[in-house]
């Protein structure tokens, strides 16, 4: 008769990081769907991109590059095919005529926020299959899970990052 072993424990290292391991899974298809229709126009590695200048605005190529953790060469290559696209767009610096600014067009800001709210009426649905109380414990997880991991949280629960990385090699 084999032995059953005991439950475990929730606040066990391990069960815990395969239940976020699960979860990201879920999430990550849940992006990856809500970008799917994108695709067309965007790679991801152009819409992380499109998602940087969204979340911290207008900024130089150096700059770019550090928070997308890529050579500048790198970034200005995706660069150069998002303005070819019409998705961002290039100036020059009043403050200082020997750079150039990058920021998001018009088009650049309707398809990052197309697809952030494709990405959250999704997990809105899964969110609403759950009971209350778990929703409520969800909320606290995830709160002590983003801390602890360093993410700044969301002043405004409508602007969300759509796809959040770190700014640049830690």
């Amino acid at each position: 008769m084999a032995s059953e072993q005991p439950p475990a424990a929730t606040d066990d290292v391990d069960v815990v990081t395969r239940a976020v391991l699960t979860a990201s899974r879920l999430l990550v298809a849940i992006s990856a769907r809500s970008l799917a229709a994108a695709e067309e126009r965007v790679t991801l590695p152009q819409f992380r991109l499109l998602v940087v200048l969204s979340t911290h605005g207008s900024a130089k190529l150096v700059s770019l590059a550090e928070r997308l953790g890529v050579n500048p060469s790198t970034a200005m290559r995706m660069v150069d095919r998002l303005i070819a696209a019409g998705l961002v767009t290039r100036r020059v610096n009043p403050d200082n005529r020997r750079e150039t600014v990058l920021e998001l067009s018009g088009t650049g800001r309707a398809l990052v926020d197309d697809v952030t709210a494709k990405r959250r009426q999704e997990i809105a649905k899964v969110v609403a299959r759950m009971r209350p109380a778990a929703r409520s414990s969800l909320v606290a997880a995830l709160t002590a899970f983003t801390e602890a991991g360093g993410e700044p949280s969301v002043a405004d629960a409508t602007a969300a990052y759509p796809l959040g990385w770190p700014e640049g090699p830690s």
